[in-house]
C-alpha cells in the first residue's frame, strides 16, 4: 500500500523539473554574441542579427588546400551579379555567404569586401586590434571582411563577395577583387554601375 502514493509523487517531481530547463534553455540560444573568435568558431553573417545561425561547424572537405596567394589563377573567375542597392548591398552580401556556407563552402575559401561603410564583422575584429585582425587573414580559416581601402593587402580566395553599399568610385575595388577571386566573384549593387567596370552582360 505506500507504493501507491510514492509512484505519482516521484513521478510528478521528475516531471516537473526537466520541462523548464529545457524551454528556458532553447529561448536562451537565439545566436552567439561575438567575441574573440577562434577557429573552431563558425562565423554569422553578422553580429547581432536575429537571422538563423548556419549549421555549427561544416565538415572541411576543401579545407586541404592551402590558403595562400594562388598564382594559378589562370582563367577569369566566373561573375555573378547580384542586383541591389547601396542600401542593401550589405544584406544581399550576407545572404550569398549564408548560401555559400550552407551548400558546403568551407568558409576559409570567402573573402567578403564592402566598398562604402565596413561589414559589422570587420568592424567586430578591428576592435580586438590591427595584429589580431591580419593573423586572422593569414591563418585563413574563416570568412574574412575586409573593406575597400585595403584590397591590395588581401590573398586570393576561391569565393569573393563584395557588397557595392558606397557611393565612391569602385573600379580600383572590383578589379583588385576579380584579381583575388580563384574562381567566384559575387557583386551585390548596381548593374550599371557594376558593368561599366567589369564589362556589359555581367
Amino acid at each position: 500500500m505506500p507504493l501507491i502514493p510514492e509512484e505519482p509523487q516521484i513521478h510528478e517531481s521528475a516531471q516537473g523539473p526537466r520541462a523548464t530547463p529545457a524551454t528556458g534553455r532553447t529561448a536562451s540560444t537565439p545566436r552567439p554574441v561575438p567575441g574573440p573568435r577562434s577557429a573552431a568558431t563558425p562565423r554569422p553573417g553578422r553580429p547581432g542579427p536575429a537571422k538563423p545561425a548556419p549549421p555549427a561547424q561544416r565538415p572541411r572537405t576543401t579545407s586541404d588546400r592551402p590558403v595562400t596567394d594562388r598564382p594559378e589563377n589562370r582563367s577569369a573567375p566566373q561573375i555573378q551579379l547580384i542586383p541591389a542597392s547601396a542600401a542593401s548591398a550589405l544584406d544581399a552580401a550576407d545572404e550569398a555567404l549564408d548560401l555559400l556556407l550552407d551548400s558546403g563552402r568551407a568558409p576559409g575559401d570567402v573573402l567578403l569586401l564592402t566598398t562604402g561603410e565596413q561589414h559589422p564583422w570587420a568592424t567586430h575584429e578591428l576592435s580586438f586590434g590591427e595584429g589580431a585582425y591580419w593573423a586572422h587573414h593569414e591563418a585563413g580559416d574563416d570568412v574574412f571582411f575586409a573593406g575597400a581601402a585595403v584590397v591590395d593587402r588581401l590573398r586570393t580566395r576561391p569565393v569573393v563577395i563584395v557588397a557595392v553599399n558606397g557611393e565612391d568610385d569602385i573600379a580600383d575595388v572590383l578589379t583588385g577583387a576579380r584579381e583575388r577571386a580563384g574562381a567566384l566573384l559575387i557583386v551585390c549593387g548596381d548593374p550599371q554601375r557594376v558593368n561599366a567596370v567589369l564589362g556589359a552582360g555581367v
